[in-house]
């Protein structure tokens, strides 16, 4: 599967453009799947559901499954975070997979830019940065993309992986 990032620092706008990217790329026809990386404990189970209480009691894995959506919900119970590689291994096949953070590998990526955060660019310092998207104009060594014009920023995404 063809693999693109979108990395930044917090409220750099990473997960608006990831939204905007998914609802632009699929627009055009693409099929597309999202890996989203936290940095924070996230349970997307609630307390007092039957596959919460599943896993509390034990399981290593809950498969929750209904007539709208299936998730599979693993415990690690102390082992390491999987590897992106993993991660991405346990997805269906797609035209392009957009992974949210994981800014430290290896896979091409985009950096989200927005000055009002405060934070300085990844870019200078991370070869694997392709573009930024960016609510100012930077002066760089690659291309630097309005962070707002989705359309070009997913014209320079679908370019780089060949679709």
């Amino acid at each position: 599967m063809r693999v693109f990032g979108v990395t930044g620092w917090k409220n750099a706008g990473k997960t608006g453009l990831m939204e905007r990217l998914v609802a632009e790329i699929t627009g055009r026809g693409f099929t597309v799947s999202t890996v989203k990386h936290a940095h924070h404990s996230v349970d997307v189970d609630q307390p007092g559901t039957d596959s919460h209480r599943h896993r509390m009691a034990g399981a290593s894995e809950v498969l929750l499954a209904s007539g709208q959506r299936i998730a599979v919900m693993q415990e690690l119970r102390g082992t390491p975070e999987p590897p992106l590689a993993d991660l991405l291994a346990r997805l269906s096949p797609v035209d392009l997979v957009l992974i949210e953070g994981f800014k430290r590998e290896d896979h091409p990526k985009v950096e989200a830019f927005r000055a009002v955060a405060g934070y300085a660019l990844m870019a200078p310092e991370n070869a694997t940065i392709r573009a930024v998207a960016s609510d100012i104009p930077l002066d760089l060594d690659r291309p630097v993309l309005d962070l707002n014009d989705t359309a070009a920023i997913a014209d320079f995404i679908l370019k780089e992986v060949g679709l």
